[in-house]
């Protein structure tokens, strides 16, 4: 997997606090970060995607036709790294494919096709804290910030027809 990483030390130590977060805490930071700055930063990840849109929107359709609990449960597995056909081919996309992909499972929070977050949740501390540092930084950082912390995600694809 390749995977340069920003040398901008605010982005970096920013990446390391969103992955310093327990899982669900970093799926509701994302969550977050896309509803209080989703006019701004998520236009962006539509924009940058040199590629066809249709493969990330493939695989967002994939996890689309899911249950809400394996919808989530493929959320934390791209988290965690675990080894599943669906976090292989996620392993396999461009990293600006990755932050589309994730930006349409946000769409799809917010339409009701991918389960939503739990009504009334609270940011923990900490993600509260790093929300309010992401708001702080210029929109080049955001990205950069967003683009570092999915690209690791998922899993090694394996060669061949087994992705």
């Amino acid at each position: 997997m390749t995977f340069t990483q920003s040398q901008n030390y605010p982005v970096n130590q920013a990446v390391e606090s969103f992955r310093g977060l327990d899982v669900d805490s970093q799926l509701a930071l994302f969550w977050f970060i896309y509803k209080e700055m989703g006019s701004s930063v998520t236009p962006a990840a539509p924009a940058a995607s040199t590629v066809s849109p249709d493969i990330a929107e493939g695989l967002f359709n994939q996890v689309k036709d899911m249950s809400h609990e394996e919808q989530l449960q493929i959320q934390r597995d791209l988290i965690t790294g675990a080894n599943t056909q669906t976090t292989r081919q996620y392993g396999s996309l461009s990293d600006t494919t990755k932050l589309l992909f994730w930006y349409l499972l946000a769409q799809g929070m917010d339409n009701g096709t991918v389960i939503p977050m739990p009504e009334n949740y609270q940011l923990s501390g900490a993600a509260e804290q790093l929300l309010n540092v992401i708001k702080q930084m210029q929109f080049e950082e955001q990205i950069t910030l967003f683009r570092d912390y999915v690209s690791p995600m998922g899993a090694e694809p394996k060669s061949g027809a087994g992705i």
